[in-house]
């Protein structure tokens, strides 16, 4: 069984998580409180000789203690310690009751074990067959206020994954005020910590940062409304020393999509405390009699082998239980994306040559990006009416799909439902539909306003817009972007406090009623690029564009970072033309491709300005990675080099049954007489022979992860080698 509880004597009771590999253990004491035991490599018995109860000065014992100084809520490990309790370290929870006092005493009132992972209300979470995953629920009440959480564990055993989400419900006379509400908390009784997070800005997101947990406070997170390309909601605890191959790591990761915060703490006694869960500004959360908050979900993984391992867990679990429908398990089309091609100045005639292109090149879909609608001739207008401009297109748009489709090509389109334009119709008819704090002018981005997603009417108008244009013609794939933070976080019919996140469930609400009406649509999101990069629009859209960055250079460092965390069947990344749009940087085309096909893999670019000879390298290239397909999107993923530090960018790709490979490798610095870099593989079988696909050299697998293989010294900037190893079947 993956969950065990024992009941102890004098009201203790002890609750155990096992993974394959990994335990998570809890106790409820003889005073109702819940302690966090243990949670790392698999153990058996009772963790709780852990606990030591010393008389510790200025840390105060709850009133169960009686005149046991020696027992204080301040220093002993907790599952979700709450505000006034006697705890001063950083609290998961803060309750403002009815009586204005902020205190929320928690004691263990019950619990229940299910087959099955749980469910959360109108929120995205990690999903399993029956038989996948196990369901521990623990009831806890303030006698006093009434307040009631519900903690919910999942267990997938065989994923070696744990998730933590809470419920909480008013259950007294009176309403209270949610003023700070996180899912989950890892208490560390001893150790030494370090804290990898990964920050960034637009055009350049999640880069690697490791710093040391030391007393104080440690926070990041977002209040941009998003999950925002500055702090990635996905955070790494490392043991000091751990590194790509060995050591304890513990993965987070949360499930949502708005704004977060991280924090970890280490406290006076050398004790670590890690948290994730809802950004606490911006959010007062009011509770009637009765009402109930769902909180969204942590995912939590843990191994003792090292980041490469976490990493890998983490991939299959999002590939296979947090993506959803037709394309989470299938290769992607291979599309040409109209952006950076043609940005606003097209008619029906420049996509049909870009579809005739694609044809010729072998590339499956291609996609009208933004400029398609209302009077949208750049970013300053339009968004919001979401009625085909015939005129520019000089045909209806179901027209323009037939010729796409004639050409052998599959059509997709760009939409931005979130947003809205002063200058639009939609505004000037309803302006009161945009987030405007009442009185003041309105903080702008990108020229446009943010829809109150917060409000169904709101929604369902713009929903049946989107749908209109979807049942224009055979459109099977869409691009969701969204180009702006939420600023004026204020709405006419919500209560202020709630708008962020009844903003997410609303956007939550809406795509789900998307995905099923349109099942065989594939979505991809965005948002100004990866600025809503997570685990919970990839339970909506099983691919995310990666950056708006297209340079390959750059690209290899954020993909770098973005893979820590996220499959690369996640990454939407292209090859784009030079001199790069974003940076002026000039890369050769197959040092593009070898990078883009770390991702989902396409092109961001017009193939009418490519020579000849360039052409009959994409048709190489795109027949190159749909042999690939399958080993890059399941494959499991080994980083074989920093780019942040090292002269290369390295990383491969092992099928589950190690028998083919796939070595990719960019060599970032180029000088006279240089040195030879080496790569060491990883992954492959020891014993194994493999043989390069190219040159027919063979070489054991044991050399090549511990020799590794020399680069050869190339002329030219950035130069990129690509190898297919297959093992040999020897008789």
């Amino acid at each position: 069984m993956a969950i065990v509880y024992e009941k102890q004597g004098q009201g203790e009771h002890v609750f155990t998580l096992h993974t394959e590999h990994s335990t998570y253990q809890m106790k409820v004491d003889g005073h109702g409180y819940l302690l966090h035991l243990y949670y790392g490599g698999k153990v058996s018995g009772c963790m709780d000789y852990l606990l030591t109860y010393y008389d510790r000065g200025f840390s105060g014992n709850p009133a169960a203690a009686g005149l046991d100084r020696t027992y204080s809520l301040d220093t002993l490990p907790q599952e979700y310690p709450a505000l006034g309790t006697g705890d001063f370290r950083s609290s998961a929870l803060a309750v403002c009751n009815g009586d204005g006092s902020q205190c929320c005493d928690l004691k263990y009132a019950g619990h229940e074990v299910r087959k099955g992972k749980y469910g959360l209300k109108g929120l995205p979470a990690v999903y399993a067959e029956q038989g996948e995953a196990e369901t521990l629920e623990i009831r806890l009440r303030d006698r006093v206020s009434g307040v009631e959480v519900a903690l919910l564990y999942g267990v997938l055993e065989g994923e070696d994954i744990i998730t933590r989400s809470a419920v909480i419900k008013n259950g007294a006379g009176t309403g209270i005020t949610v003023e700070k509400a996180l899912s989950g908390c890892l208490d560390f009784v001893a150790g030494e910590y370090d804290l990898i997070g990964f920050h960034g800005r637009h055009a350049m997101e999640r880069n690697f940062q490791r710093t040391a947990i030391v007393h104080g406070n440690q926070v990041i997170g977002s209040r941009r409304g998003t999950s925002s390309h500055q702090y990635n909601p996905a955070v790494i605890v490392a043991e000091k020393g751990a590194g790509e191959d060995n050591g304890s790591c513990y993965g987070m990761m949360f499930v949502y999509s708005g704004n977060f915060m991280c924090e970890a703490e280490m406290d006076q006694f050398g004790q670590t405390r890690v948290m994730m869960g809802l950004q606490s500004e911006y959010f007062r959360y009011p509770l009637e009699p009765g009402e109930e908050l769902v909180l969204p979900e942590v995912i939590l993984g843990h191994t003792d082998r090292g980041l490469g391992k976490l990493s890998r867990m983490f991939h299959g679990l999002i590939r296979n239980h947090i993506c959803r429908g037709k394309y989470a398990g299938q290769a992607r089309p291979v599309l040409l994306n109209s952006w950076e091609a043609a940005y606003f100045d097209f008619n029906a005639d420049t996509i049909v040559r870009l579809a005739e292109s694609a044809a010729q090149l072998g590339i499956d879909m291609v996609v009208m990006d933004d400029g398609w609608f209302g009077k949208r001739e750049d970013d300053n207008s339009g968004l919001g009416d979401w009625q085909v401009n015939e005129r520019k297109l000089g045909c209806t748009l179901g027209e323009m799909i037939e010729r796409v489709n004639g050409c052998g090509v599959k059509f997709g389109i760009w939409v931005e439902p979130e947003m809205v334009s002063e200058d639009s119709d939609l505004y000037r008819e309803h302006p009161d539909w945009a987030l405007k704090v009442p009185g003041r002018e309105p903080v702008r981005g990108r020229n446009q306003l943010v829809l109150d997603f917060s409000r169904e009417d709101v929604r369902e108008f713009i929903f049946d817009r989107i749908c209109s244009v979807l049942e224009q013609g055979n459109i099977e794939y869409l691009k969701w972007d969204m180009n702006r933070s939420l600023a004026d976080v204020y709405s006419a019919r919500s209560v202020q406090g709630k708008v962020t996140y009844d903003y997410m469930v609303g956007l939550y609400d809406f795509l789900e009623k998307l995905t099923a009406k349109y099942p065989d649509l594939l979505i991809e999101g965005c948002s100004g690029g990866g600025g809503r990069f997570d685990a919970g629009m990839l339970y909506y859209t099983p691919q995310i564009w990666c950056s708006d960055n297209t340079d390959a250079v750059d690209r290899l460092r954020i993909q770098y970072g973005t893979s820590f965390l996220y499959p690369i069947s996640a990454v939407g990344s292209h090859v784009s033309a030079v001199p790069n749009h974003q940076t002026g940087r000039m890369t050769s085309l197959h040092t593009r491709g070898v990078v883009a096909m770390a991702g989902t893999f396409g092109y961001e670019l017009d193939p009418g300005k490519l020579t000849d000879r360039e052409k009959e390298e994409v048709k190489e290239q795109v027949a190159r990675f749909k042999g690939y397909a399958d080993l890059v999107r399941e494959g499991d993923y080994y980083r074989l080099s920093d780019p942040f530090r090292d002269s290369c960018g390295a990383w491969m790709f092992v099928s589950r049954d190690g028998a083919k490979a796939l070595v990719n490798v960019v060599m970032l610095e180029v000088h006279g007489n240089m040195p030879v870099t080496y790569v060491r593989l990883k992954g492959l079988k020891p014993e194994a022979v493999y043989e390069d696909a190219e040159s027919r050299r063979r070489y054991s697998g044991a050399a090549l992860m511990n020799a590794g293989l020399p680069m050869p010294l190339r002329m030219g900037e950035y130069p990129a080698y690509q190898m297919e190893l297959n093992e040999v079947r020897l008789s």
